[in-house]
């Protein structure tokens, strides 16, 4: 009984290994892998099968599992790759983020909020971004390459667009003969 015990242990051993990526070719439909297994064994150009819609290129030192079907070593996948060295910390339960080596990271957090941290964030979007949202803040400034159009009153810490077009068409003051000017000939 021992003896097939035994057997039994050494051929579930052979589906599986934990692995340490040496490199990862991500210019294949499927990214291949080379990965350097337990006891010394290596295996080059395995596919790496990723989650749909997920696809990352770990660096060289990071982990993953190589299964092989049927316990035949000369063919196998690797699969969840991570990378203990740069995964995020501390995230409470339920929250998800997507993180890079660099410190880049898109977190979905608890309270229904979700958080980008980059240098620079681009977004191509062919026709339109909308932001169906009540309020956009910036400490910073806003720069457009065209006009910029509103559709409801322009306002800032000084007072209103509507406030400050009635205060020019309206204004006048001395003039340099001692008499009053006239209002502005055209309106704003």
């Amino acid at each position: 009984m021992q003896k097939i015990i035994s057997l039994l242990q050494r051929g579930l051993a052979h589906l599986w290994s934990r692995g340490v990526v040496q490199r990862l070719d991500s210019g294949k439909a499927c990214q291949s892998v080379d990965v350097a297994l337990l006891a010394g064994e290596t295996k080059a150009g395995m596919e790496y099968l990723e989650p749909y819609g997920f696809t990352s290129t770990a660096h060289a030192g990071a982990e993953g599992i190589a299964l092989f079907l049927a316990g035949d070593r000369s063919h196998g996948i690797v699969i969840n790759v991570a990378d203990r060295r740069y995964r995020l910390k501390s995230l409470k339960s339920g929250e998800v983020a997507i993180y890079t080596d660099e410190g880049d990271s898109i977190m979905l957090k608890r309270g229904r909020l979700i958080e980008a941290t980059t240098d620079t964030f681009i977004i191509h979007a062919k026709n339109k971004i909308v932001l169906d949202t009540q309020q956009v803040e910036t400490p910073g400034k806003i720069t457009a390459a065209q006009s910029i159009v509103s559709r409801a009153e322009v306002q800032d810490k000084a007072g209103s667009m509507s406030t400050m077009r009635m205060q020019y068409n309206t204004h006048d003051h001395k003039g340099d003969s001692g008499g009053v000017t006239g209002k502005p000939n055209q309106q704003m």
